[in-house]
C-alpha cells in the first residue's frame, strides 16, 4: 500500500539561534525580530561582487549584500513517521524590482532544493539580495514534484497531500525584522462515529430522533417558563 504523506509546515527543531555578522571590526545579530517561528535558520549576511563602478579612468569592484540561510520543514505520513529522501523545492514567483538594468544578472534569488534526512527534516538554502536594506520575495514550495515519474520508474513513490504552497519572505535589514509567511492551508478531518455506530452528544436542534430513541416526557403538572413567548412549539 502506498504511503502518502504530508508536509509539516512547521519545523519540528527550534530556532538555532541568529546568525552575527561583521560589520567594522565588531559583531552585530542579523536578526533581532524573528517571526520565522523557525521556518528559517541560521541566518546570515554576506557581500558579493556583482559588478564594477566606473571612477575616472580605473575600474573599482562593486559588492552587494546578500541574505543567506535555509528555509526548514518537516516531512511525516498520516501516522506521523518522518519520512526520509523527499525532495522539496522553492521557486521565486515575484521580487522586488529595485535592480540595475546592469546588475540583473548578478543580483537574483537562489535556492537549492532540499532533501529530507532520516528524521524528516529537510532544508532548503536560500541566496536573496539585499536592495535598499530590503528583501521582499513571493515564491512557491514545492513537495516532491515528480513523485508520478519516480513511481513509473521505481514502482513506489511518496505523493504529497499538499504539492505545493506559497510563501513570502520579508527582511528589513535596519530593524533587523524577519518575518516569513505562507499562504491558506488546507486542514483534512474526518468522521469518527462511536462503537455502536450512532454519534455521541448531544442532537442538533431541529433534528428527529431516531426510531429506537423515545422523546423525553415532561412530568405532569411541569409548567412551561417560555410558554406565552412564542418559544413554544
Amino acid at each position: 500500500m502506498r504511503r502518502a504523506f504530508t508536509a509539516v509546515l512547521t519545523a519540528a527543531l527550534s530556532f538555532s539561534g541568529c546568525s552575527n555578522m561583521q560589520i567594522g571590526g565588531s559583531k552585530k545579530k542579523v536578526v533581532l525580530k524573528d517571526f520565522a517561528e523557525g521556518r528559517v535558520v541560521q541566518v546570515a549576511i554576506t557581500d558579493r561582487l556583482t559588478g564594477a563602478k566606473e571612477m575616472l579612468f580605473v575600474s573599482m569592484p562593486k559588492k552587494s549584500l546578500f541574505l543567506e540561510g535555509y528555509i526548514q520543514g518537516l516531512v511525516v505520513d498520516y501516522d506521523d513517521n518522518p519520512i526520509q529522501g523527499v525532495v522539496v523545492r522553492a521557486v521565486a514567483k515575484g521580487e522586488q524590482q529595485f535592480v540595475d538594468r546592469g546588475e540583473a544578472a548578478f543580483q537574483t534569488s537562489s535556492f537549492d532544493a532540499g532533501v529530507s534526512d532520516s528524521n524528516g527534516i529537510y532544508r532548503i538554502r536560500f541566496s536573496l539580495p539585499i536592495l535598499k536594506n530590503l528583501v521582499d520575495i513571493r515564491g512557491e514550495l514545492s513537495y516532491n514534484p515528480g513523485w508520478e515519474q519516480e513511481r513509473d520508474n521505481l514502482g513506489k513513490a511518496y505523493r504529497p497531500q499538499t504539492e505545493r504552497s506559497p510563501f513570502r519572505m520579508f527582511f528589513d535589514m535596519k530593524e533587523g525584522m524577519l518575518v516569513f509567511t505562507e499562504g491558506v492551508q488546507k486542514v483534512i478531518v474526518a468522521g469518527v462515529t462511536s462503537s455502536s455506530g450512532k454519534p455521541k452528544g448531544r442532537t442538533l436542534p431541529g433534528a428527529q430522533p431516531a426510531s429506537d430513541e423515545k422523546p423525553i416526557e415532561k412530568p405532569q403538572g411541569e409548567e412551561d417558563l417560555f410558554k406565552g413567548f412564542g418559544f413554544g412549539p
